[in-house]
């Protein structure tokens, strides 16, 4: 919708006769010259009634502005507003803005002061009334011309304002403004300093206004969680330590750890016979954050709630009826963590079986003392990889005692042993899903790639179909590990951390060290072929953390020497998401121009720019792709000479490569605990693969890069 403000005389042909004229006329100027609305907004509702009982819109705008035109015609009724609507504005449940008293001093925001501030509340800021009333919720329409307005006021305005925004029971007895009152703070959706995140939940918002009303200040440790209608960990932690609180631990923690499992389990009960209301208000609570609809009255475990309980259990995999009691305190656990264990939009029905396949085999029926449930919303995650890995070292016969999740030596043993054998029942079944969670891979080889999915049903078989043979082959192929077509460590060891078989050859590498003559004789004796060096660094000499990783005078030409490659790659503080702005990649890529012409590296060769920390798709929306944009055009600024790839992990690679257009990828495979290594398979131009950081020589580390035949060549010659 188009920013307009609409003037009074539209709304005016409604208001009695008598009083049009006023009405129509263009807001009079404030006779109060210190009226300034230099603080920011208050946000106003209605009231109780509302002109159509139970509807969340009017018919259409003739009822806005009969409803506008009525509160004219009260505020004019004395002189509490100086004879005229109180509002500055007023919008619409459709999203319309309607003038009130305009640019010109505000009169419905009561008397007094904000504490703290020295700004009068009708002398500093602007008052804008939605047409809503309580009970009703505002529309996506509503909440977006709020954002507007406030913007337009902010910074176009004829009087600006500042960026507070209060709700009108600020320091104020009255239930203004209902439900736009989770909107009324900074930092929420109708601000436009932050980016827009929609519509929040009324439930959501009361469980978090509940919450902290009965523990902050009482159960010892408690932090209160932000009340804005919007899940998130400090909601679920506050929860978290809300129920600690009523099965008498203290103080409390952000945690849910064995302490508190073990309260849950000791007390027995289920909701549908908890005898303690907080503790009923903390499930139901728990259940709006999760998105089950529950009891609208936090206090009443009703038929809703054991409704929305049932769908839990069924969502992570679970018959209610069977395994209610036994599985409470799992369940418990999940309802006060971030966990989903519903489908989610874009969420893969596959996955999710094999999710839910875990909690019922692993968690319900073994009872793997260190696994917890893991989310069902059809997504590879940290979570799930923790899960899968529990499961599979139960299968391959460790210890129960002694699972952990991690890839460790037990685990690497038991995979060469009884992992590398025929596979049947629950250990086929993981081996098979760890080849659905790498899917789609491509195929070897193809005059252009060629992708191939894995095939659902092959997970459920024992047998060697020629779709599961024809994905593996094609998987071994594209990861460049040996061909075998069956479930070899190194296979296994692909397929479940983004490094795979550290030991495997290589012919890559990088380092921060300079590579001198004797060094570059050791690489190539070592079977190295090409090594990544840096182009600069972006600390000084004297800096207790310089560490002099920069490419020296001369060592291009030491290394080709040799007989190897370089790699260029380029990291300024890369491992701060504060260093990814599209400004600082137009610089970096300006100063990688400069050095690389320095040193004679010659043209069309790729520049590798780093992300050398877990950035999450929030990163790479907001920051990472920006940088790389700003990487492009700083290229392209100095000529083209040079291409750029990508360093990151592999979910950074492939969307930078993807929607930015990185020319190859070199993969941080070694950071396999990285959530961008985890169900990610390996981007699709790929050309150097990071598996190990070790010692070549005392004082002389280096990362072991698998180098793909037919990936970047590198820089194999110098020009002057």
């Amino acid at each position: 919708m188009e920013f307009a403000i609409i003037p009074r005389s539209v709304w005016a042909e409604f208001v009695v006769e008598g009083k049009r004229a006023h009405a129509a006329a263009p807001p009079a100027p404030s006779d109060n010259p210190a009226w300034d609305p230099v603080g920011g907004v208050f946000i106003h509702y209605r009231g109780a009634d509302f002109p159509l009982p139970g509807s969340n819109e009017y018919f259409d705008e003739t009822d806005c502005k009969r409803d506008i035109a009525e509160v004219y015609d009260r505020h004019t009724r004395n002189d509490d507003y100086n004879w005229d609507i109180g509002y500055n504005f007023l919008i619409c449940p459709h999203g319309n803005i309607y003038q009130g008293r305009g640019y010109e001093r505000g009169e419905a925001n009561a008397p007094g002061y904000i504490p703290g501030s020295g700004y009068g509340r009708n002398a500093a800021f602007y008052s804008i009334c939605g047409l809503l009333r309580a009970g009703n919720l505002p529309t996506e329409a509503m909440l977006r011309s709020y954002r507007s307005l406030i913007a337009h006021l902010r910074d176009e305005a004829p009087r600006r304002t500042g960026g507070l925004i209060f709700p009108h029971s600020h320091g104020y007895a009255t239930d203004c403004p209902g439900h736009l009152h989770m909107y009324a703070q900074p930092g929420s959706t109708i601000d436009p300093a932050v980016p827009w995140s929609g519509p929040a939940d009324i439930y959501v918002y009361a469980a978090q206004k509940w919450v902290n009303a009965t523990y902050a200040g009482y159960a010892p440790g408690y932090l209160s969680c932000p009340e804005n209608g919007r899940t998130g960990w400090s909601t679920v932690y506050a929860l978290t330590q809300g129920l600690q609180y009523e099965h008498g631990i203290s103080p409390t923690v952000q945690s849910f750890g064995p302490a508190t499992f073990t309260a849950v389990k000791n007390r027995g009960k289920l909701p549908d016979d908890e005898t303690n209301t907080n503790l009923i208000r903390l499930y139901n609570a728990a259940l709006w954050c999760k998105g089950y609809w529950t009891a609208t009255d936090l206090s009443e475990w009703n038929i809703d709630s054991r409704t929305a309980l049932v769908r839990l259990y069924s969502d992570a995999g679970f018959d209610y009826g069977v395994v209610a009691r036994r599985m409470w305190p799992h369940i418990c656990r999940g309802l006060m963590r971030m966990d989903q264990f519903k489908m989610v939009p874009g969420g893969d029905t596959t996955i999710r079986r094999v999710q839910q396949h875990l909690n019922q085999r692993w968690v319900g029926e073994v009872g793997v003392p260190a696994m917890s449930l893991v989310p069902c919303d059809g997504y590879y995650s940290r979570d799930v990889q923790q899960g899968f890995m529990m499961a599979l070292q139960y299968e391959l016969g460790l210890d129960p005692g002694v699972i952990n999740g991690n890839f460790g030596p037990g685990t690497q043993a038991a995979l060469r042993g009884r992992g590398s054998q025929a596979l049947s029942g629950e250990l086929r079944f993981l081996f098979r899903s760890a080849c659905y969670f790498n899917s789609p891979t491509l195929m070897a080889g193809s005059p252009s790639p060629v992708s191939i999915s894995y095939a659902a049903g092959d997970i459920d078989t024992d047998a060697p179909t020629p779709s599961h043979t024809a994905w593996l082959r094609a998987f071994q192929g594209f990861s460049q590990i040996p061909p075998t077509v069956t479930n070899d460590f190194t296979t296994w060891a692909q397929l479940l951390v983004s490094c795979g078989d550290t030991a495997r050859p290589a012919a890559g590498c990088d380092g921060i060290t300079e590579i001198t003559a004797a060094r570059g004789q050791a690489l190539y004796a070592a079977g190295y072929r090409i090594v990544g060096r840096y182009l600069d660094e972006h600390i000084a000499p004297g800096d207790p953390s310089y560490l002099g990783k920069a490419l020296k005078p001369g060592e291009p030409r030491t290394i080709l020497n040799a007989g190897l490659r370089l790699l260029p790659i380029f990291q300024w503080n890369g491992t701060q998401l504060a260093n990814f702005t599209y400004d600082k990649g137009y610089q970096q890529a300006l100063k990688a121009h400069e050095k690389s012409v320095e040193h004679g590296i010659p043209p069309n060769t790729c520049i590798y720019f780093a992300v050398d920390y877990d950035a999450l798709d929030v990163d790479i929306d907001s920051s990472v792709k920006p940088y790389f944009r700003g990487v492009a055009d700083g290229l392209a600024a100095s000529g083209n000479r040079y291409a750029y790839g990508v360093y990151g992990s592999r979910n950074v690679c492939t969307r930078v490569s993807r929607e930015v257009g990185a020319r190859w990828s070199l993969v941080s495979g070694m950071s396999w605990g990285f959530s961008g290594n985890l169900g990610f398979p390996l981007p699709e131009n790929w050309s150097l693969n990071q598996i190990r950081e070790f010692d070549f020589q005392p004082g002389w580390g280096l990362d072991h890069n698998v180098w793909r035949d037919g990936g970047d060549p590198g820089v194999s010659f110098l020009v002057s």
